[in-house]
């Protein structure tokens, strides 16, 4: 069983029940909802169809809705504009039908104030650099530093700069409430830039009581520095690297992406690595080796989930794409076990210090899993922080917790009724693991529950033999 989770952005080409049923089968564990696409109405018949796969077949797929936040684009051109290396060209916040050649609308008012002379722009994450030569009234002059094409509502960076617009829009408001009405799993914050948005977010869902987790994106330069405290509010972190890589020298983008994969696993918070993992299948059917490679080093980093994008949404080979990446993860995977070390320092927690112990024991005495009886998922969640090398299968009562376990590196949720006897309750699991077959007679196991002695529950790690 593949320890790290794959996302894989629903779209066009995977939008219909048979495909987004294959996508199950193949190893799909959470299904992105990109919002800057689509009608409430289409994304409301994805939702459906895969509450019908999973009551259907079983599966827990989770679902996420990623926002749009507050972007910065170009505005519409009637014709594509040409640019060759140090040709003009424009920025404008003029609204006005008419505009001159070479000009094109800034859908941010507060563009002209932010930019500066000599600061570079980057359209389309770098597709297309600009140079600021001049700003006269609402005009920002630049100067192509590439040959490129401008089409229609691209995404504007400024580099090394952070447009200073609201955390969450009135666009991203609507969608949540969609997602909250459509009991889904987890909302991907787009564009934090600090522990604030994040807490807003949590404190509205609270009121709504509403069940969600929040991943925060970390797409801006300005997130950066304030790392620590997101990650400390935050459920979970998506390394958004696209955007991530236009507003920083794209050179520092790995080295941020080992960075906070491995804070976020000192923290115990699931972490996404995202975005041109397999680019290059969006059009072709096989991967290039540096992709390969990509995909190689998140998942030896111990990131918690990888994230298809185009290669799903509207790739010619969404199936293959998603192929590539479980078998070059489970293969990378193969070669980790031999490593048994769990590196995970000692903690005054108990819960924390029981997990610990239970990936020791795991890893010591080559169980061939743990078997997690957790209510809320905390216990399963603390487990998957120390990389135990076998799989952790965990059983609650809840759909829902179910769900949101599946981003979880190295968990395998499954939903079972719970007893006043927390013995049957483990008996209940171990019978439903030997149907689905994932263990046999003679088997060893690690069992972390909690036992009931005199009228009260204590956590306690078990080692039984099937």
């Amino acid at each position: 069983m593949r320890a790290t989770k794959i996302i894989c952005t629903i779209g066009p080409k995977t939008s219909r029940f048979e495909i987004l049923r294959q996508l199950s089968e193949k190893g799909m564990n959470v299904a992105r909802l990109n919002m800057s696409h689509g009608t409430l109405e289409w994304h409301r018949s994805v939702i459906q169809s895969i509450k019908r796969i999973n009551k259907k077949t079983g599966s827990p797929i989770a679902i996420l809705i990623d926002t749009k936040g507050p972007e910065v684009r170009t505005g519409d051109v009637r014709h594509n504009i040409l640019l060759k290396k140090g040709d003009p060209l424009t920025l404008t916040i003029r609204h006005q039908a008419e505009l001159e050649p070479r000009c094109v609308e800034v859908s941010y008012d507060g563009f002209v104030k932010e930019v500066e002379v000599d600061d570079t722009v980057l359209i389309d994450g770098g597709m297309l650099s600009l140079k600021v030569r001049d700003i006269k009234g609402k005009d920002v002059l630049c100067e192509s530093l590439d040959d490129g094409i401008l089409t229609s509502r691209r995404h504007i960076n400024i580099r090394g700069k952070s447009a200073d617009l609201p955390s969450i829009t009135d666009k991203d408001w609507q969608d949540i409430n969609f997602g909250i009405e459509n009991k889904i799993d987890f909302i991907a914050l787009s564009f934090v830039r600090g522990a604030s948005s994040v807490t807003t977010l949590q404190n509205y869902l609270e009121e709504k009581k509403a069940p969600i987790d929040i991943l925060a994106k970390i797409e801006s330069a300005e997130a950066i520095p304030q790392l620590d405290e997101i990650i400390s509010v935050t459920d979970g972190i998506m390394i958004a690297r696209g955007d991530l890589g236009a507003e920083l020298p794209y050179e520092e983008v790995p080295l941020l992406q080992d960075e906070i994969i491995r804070k976020c696993r000192k923290a115990g918070k699931p972490v996404v690595v995202a975005t041109h993992m397999l680019e290059s299948m969006i059009i072709n059917p096989t991967p290039t080796r540096a992709e390969v490679t990509d995909i190689t080093h998140a998942v030896l980093q111990g990131a918690d989930a990888i994230m298809l994008s185009g290669e799903t949404a509207t790739g010619k080979h969404p199936l293959k794409a998603l192929e590539t990446m479980d078998t070059v993860a489970g293969r990378i995977e193969r070669k980790m076990k031999s490593d048994t070390t769990v590196r995970v320092a000692v903690s005054d927690n108990s819960k924390e210090e029981i997990a610990r112990s239970a990936a020791i024991l795991n890893n010591n005495l080559k169980a061939v899993g743990t078997l997690v009886i957790t209510r809320r998922g905390l216990i399963a969640a603390l487990l998957s922080k120390c990389r135990p090398i076998s799989p952790i299968l965990a059983f609650t009562n809840t759909t829902h917790v179910r769900r949101r376990l599946g981003i979880h590196w190295g968990i395998h949720a499954h939903l079972i009724k719970f007893s006043k006897d927390p013995e049957i309750t483990i008996q209940r699991a171990i019978e439903q693991l030997k149907r689905k077959k994932t263990i046999s007679a003679g088997d060893r196991i690690i069992v972390l529950s909690d036992i009931l002695v005199e009228g009260h529950y204590i956590e306690t790690v078990q080692v039984r033999i099937i």
